[in-house]
């Protein structure tokens, strides 16, 4: 109790924890966006359930992962070289997550460019998916945005509290904003080729991140911002050309 108290007078654990939900809601950003394109593939029924199990989930997998940070902070460590460069779990997690990525956001975008789908050039024996699927991929990506940021949280805070509160609120904020998000993008057709595009840029940036590329984050969702930016005035001027003139 007396540790808590503490924690809460301190300004700089105020400052940490603000500075925290801001990058935890930013970095939450890429899962909403793939939790949106994944689960309208579902029965109209079934998505807003498939939502919340998997940001349920997920946050259960967060809180888990909080309890076993001094083992994710081991991750850092290089197991292996390879030409000199030394590859740890956690960059061949951040490689297998971007290659996850890459590979879901290519397959939506054959899927919405073929107007007469024939066998799936992906997943030739697949059959439509299910809420499971949706959650399981849901949380395998959580999974992989869940231990980078925990290891960058660590360098900005060593109080496990502030990380959790961080985490709930992340998750809150999430779960509020799935819904719309979710209704936005499947109500405007060109906004599923942008954000997959998004999913391309996002999955490219931890291969790179694991193979030791530094790629400051700041550029990268300054580019996804101002790409959102040009469709909302697509958006905006395909309304205005549908307006009958004078209204």
């Amino acid at each position: 109790m007396d540790y808590l108290q503490t924690l809460v007078a301190d300004p700089a654990a105020w400052v940490a924890l603000v500075t925290l939900i801001v990058m935890e809601v930013v970095l939450g950003i890429d899962n909403l966006i793939f939790i949106s394109i994944l689960t309208n593939k579902l029965p109209e029924e079934q998505r807003a359930r498939a939502r919340r199990l998997g940001i349920g989930a997920a946050l259960i997998m967060r809180l888990a992962l909080l309890g076993t940070i001094a083992f994710i902070v081991r991750l850092t460590e290089p197991v292996f070289t390879v030409f000199d460069h030394g590859f740890s779990w956690r960059d061949l997690i951040l490689i297998a997550g971007g290659l996850f990525l890459v590979w879901k956001a290519t397959k939506e975008i054959h899927h919405s460019m073929d107007p007469a789908p024939g066998p799936d050039l992906f997943e030739p024996q697949t059959a439509g998916l299910t809420v499971a699927a949706a959650i399981g991929q849901i949380l395998v990506l959580d999974l992989v945005f869940s231990i980078d940021s925990i290891i960058t949280a660590v360098g900005m805070t060593e109080h496990i509290p502030i990380m959790v509160v961080a985490v709930l609120v992340t998750v809150a904020v999430m779960l509020f904003a799935a819904t719309p998000l979710a209704n936005f993008i499947q109500a405007n057709p060109t906004i599923v080729m942008l954000a997959l595009g998004f999913l391309l840029l996002i999955g490219t940036t931890l291969i790179g991140e694991g193979f030791g590329a530094h790629i400051p984050k700041g550029y990268i969702y300054a580019a996804m911002a101002f790409s959102a930016m040009v469709e909302g005035l697509n958006m905006l001027s395909r309304r205005a050309r549908k307006r009958p003139p004078g209204a």
